[in-house]
């Protein structure tokens, strides 16, 4: 079978670690026939436009997609790139890895994070010089379904093995009708699916996280505390260019790194591949072929334990080296 990838590099760094992922794809005895598309702020300056209509379209109609890094337009692309997906949820896995000097090396924890609601899909508006709204949107259905899919992840033994079921974590004591509706849903769902699940107030999580991560294993979030959560757990790990992410829908799924556009470093060189390389293993994971993704993060933890590694890890490498090593390692 071959399946049909679409890769956007965009901005910044995304030009260059992209391409190390597509390297990695492209050592693996599996079909794919990549499809390069546009995004991002170049892109808006040569087209008017930051995600033409048919870069949406590919993704759309894609069995998966690559996607890397954009500037200011970030908002204009990711977010229509995961509702041309029909992505409901982000998974980000934060682990510290044997070689990487990490705060907290007992780190292994997987966010969860709702992606279609939220402050992020709210609607902002400017009604005076002085005065600046938004509003946020929390429904149940989507609540309950990113609840489904973490019940039916922790079945499955994807998560940590350190710890069982889930931990909810929100701000519910304040916004009780919002972050409430989805705290309850959650746990309802888990009470229904007999999936052991507890719960944080996310400021509470945000203290508890750096002085025991092990405590944590899968965590739900809301769409905003799953985005800032899971770059607290980063600082942890050693830093974003080691957070891979998943963006999953019903039958399509966008696939990037969760660090942005790096451009004090970009068209160096020099950016570490691991997030996205982690990514591309998350791809062919969700294609199926779980083994060959366990295969690319075995490579990956080996080449971070050995060397060679990038400026932001220590070394001297460059992201062709660390590449090159990872493919060898395969």
């Amino acid at each position: 079978m071959t399946y049909e990838v679409v890769v956007i590099e965009g901005d910044g760094i995304g030009q260059e670690v992209v391409p190390a992922a597509v390297a990695v794809l492209e050592s693996l005895d599996i079909d794919f026939e990549f499809a390069t598309a546009d995004a991002g702020d170049a892109t808006k300056e040569a087209t008017g436009e930051a995600l033409p209509a048919a870069t949406y379209e590919a993704a759309a109609n894609a069995d998966a997609t690559l996607f890397g890094a954009a500037g200011e337009t970030a908002a204009d692309v990711i977010l229509p790139l995961r509702e041309a997906v029909g992505s409901f949820v982000n998974i980000r896995p934060a682990k510290a890895y044997p070689g990487v000097d990490a705060v907290r090396p007992e780190t292994d924890v997987v966010f969860l994070r709702e992606n279609t609601e939220g402050v992020y899909a709210g609607h902002e508006d400017r009604l005076s010089e002085d005065l600046s709204t938004l509003t946020r949107v929390v429904t149940s259905s989507a609540s309950r379904e990113l609840a489904e899919y973490a019940c039916e992840f922790v079945a499955d033994g994807r998560g940590p093995d350190h710890r069982d079921g889930f931990t909810v974590a929100h701000k519910a004591n304040v916004m009780r009708e919002t972050d409430g509706r989805f705290r309850n849903e959650v746990l309802s769902v888990a009470d229904e699916h007999g999936v052991d699940a507890d719960e944080e107030l996310m400021d509470a999580f945000a203290t508890k996280l750096p002085l025991d991560p092990s405590q944590y294993g899968v965590v739900v979030c809301p769409n905003l505390a799953g985005d800032v959560l899971s770059d607290l757990a980063a600082g942890l790990v050693g830093g974003l260019g080691l957070l891979p992410s998943a963006n999953i829908g019903h039958d399509n799924a966008l696939f990037e790194p969760v660090h942005g556009t790096a451009p004090d470093i970009a068209g160096e060189g020099i950016a570490n591949p691991t997030a996205a390389i982690l990514s591309a293993a998350m791809l062919v994971e969700y294609l199926g072929h779980v083994e060959a993704g366990r295969r690319v993060r075995d490579a990956v933890e080996s080449v971070l334990s050995d060397g060679p590694r990038t400026g932001d890890l220590g070394g001297s490498a460059t992201t062709d080296e660390v590449t090159a090593a990872v493919v060898d390692r395969l």
